[in-house]
């Protein structure tokens, strides 16, 4: 039996990374403001700045993370994004990405991955498991994590009809320093 609404409990466990960098940050100011001596304020100051540090890379992961539907399967493992889905799919490992753009067809927004060699793959920004894609697109070299969120956060365009190839194609983050490669 349970003592919390349903829709409750499901929103503390949708914030509950947010909820834990909170607390630790509330300790962190607990400490920092009653604590005597010299040892326990500055490790109070520390949990403070790590406290919303943590938040607010928790709450950039929570308007990452797309309400929907699509089809497919994303995993990423060992610095390696692999899409399964029922007609394409594929593998691109993060030191061989050249390029990520958010694309907007017919209403449906889709992560454009491009490796130095071979094919770009394409992921659905609701596929299962794309949330993993901000911790993965983080730890690119240079990329701006607000920047990623606003891109999200953006609307695009439902019309089938594409007028302005900018209005649907919006380039995310690119290696710097390739220069130009002859083979």
């Amino acid at each position: 039996m349970s003592f919390i609404r349903p829709e409750i409990a499901a929103a503390l466990t949708a914030h509950r990374e947010t909820i834990a960098a909170g607390v630790v940050g509330v300790l962190g100011l607990w400490l920092l403001v009653a604590g005597s001596g010299y040892v326990v304020p500055v490790l109070g100051l520390i949990l403070l700045v790590f406290g919303l540090a943590w938040g607010l890379q928790a709450l950039r992961r929570k308007r990452f993370a797309q309400e929907g539907e699509a089809p497919g399967i994303v995993r990423v493992t060992e610095a390696q994004i692999a899409y399964l889905g029922p007609r394409t799919g594929g593998f691109v490992g993060l030191p061989d990405l050249f390029e990520v753009r958010l694309l907007t067809l017919r209403g449906r927004r889709i992560w454009k991955l491009r490796p130095v060699d071979g094919d770009p793959l394409h992921i659905p920004v609701e596929a299962q498991g794309a949330e993993a894609l901000f911790d993965a697109f983080a730890s690119l070299p240079g990329m701006d994590t607000a920047a990623l969120v606003a891109a999200l956060s953006a609307e695009g365009t439902t019309d089938s009809k594409v007028v302005a190839l900018n209005a649907v194609d919006r380039l995310i983050w690119t290696r710097t320093g390739a220069g130009v490669v002859v083979r």
